[in-house]
């Protein structure tokens, strides 16, 4: 009679956990930042087919980096809990650290359950009044979330852009000086040279009411990268 195939819990999560980190490797990076007019995300992503930063309700936005289809599911499933939140009770109730929680144990379930884990981290992020009250929360594939300071990398090369910002980071600047140092993270972690058409931009626009998502445009991202 064959002996039974048997793995220790421990290797299991060890297995599963080396699993989603290749796959979440396999991204390009993504940044989020504070800046004096809002929160930016960042991501390299050349032509922006398939979108990484978005807008998931008034103030808040969200990045995902990792596998699209299993990002873009858990990006639609906040939007649909923000809307059913906030028609229910008020706007205002719908928070990031809402949706982080409720990101944190969708994914910690499939990890702890299922076979594959999810390949994903995310970032929520919410604008608040001044740079000192805006929020940004990192999501891990395995349901551990951080509340952040200044500033959250996920994706590809995290560690090393993340090094970057750690050095150069030196307090919360405009937006034109936020990009110009999210492209020096992004091209010092491993990217290479980079263009404007290379990137993908959000801007959490704490000047704005209501909905502050705004996608920032090529020319604008050139604009900015040249000085402002």
């Amino acid at each position: 009679m064959a002996t039974p195939y048997y793995v220790s819990p421990e290797q299991w999560m060890r297995d599963k956990a080396e699993f989603a980190k290749k796959g979440i490797s396999r991204g390009r990076a993504i940044v989020a930042l504070r800046a004096v007019e809002g929160v930016l995300l960042v991501a390299h992503n050349p032509g922006a087919a398939l979108t990484k930063v978005s807008e998931v309700y008034d103030r808040i936005g969200f990045a995902g980096a990792g596998r699209y289809s299993e990002f873009e599911s858990l990006r639609k499933a906040g939007v649909r809990h923000a809307d059913v939140t906030g028609y229910s009770y008020s706007r205002e109730d719908v928070s990031a650290r809402g949706l982080a929680d409720g990101y944190s144990q969708m994914l910690g379930n499939v990890f702890a359950h299922e076979m594959k884990p999810m390949e994903v981290d995310l970032v929520v992020a919410q604008v608040g009044d001044t740079p000192e009250t805006d929020e940004i929360y990192r999501i891990s594939f395995d349901g551990s979330i951080s509340g952040e300071g200044d500033y959250a990398v996920v994706g590809g090369d995290a560690d090393r852009v993340l090094n970057i910002l750690v050095r150069q980071f030196t307090g919360v600047g405009d937006l034109a000086q936020s990009m110009k140092l999210c492209k020096e993270a992004l091209e010092v972690g491993g990217n290479g040279t980079l263009s404007a058409r290379d990137f993908e931009v959000g801007l959490l626009d704490r000047r704005k009411r209501g909905r502050t998502f705004t996608r920032l445009k090529v020319e604008r991202v050139e604009a900015l990268l040249a000085g402002g």
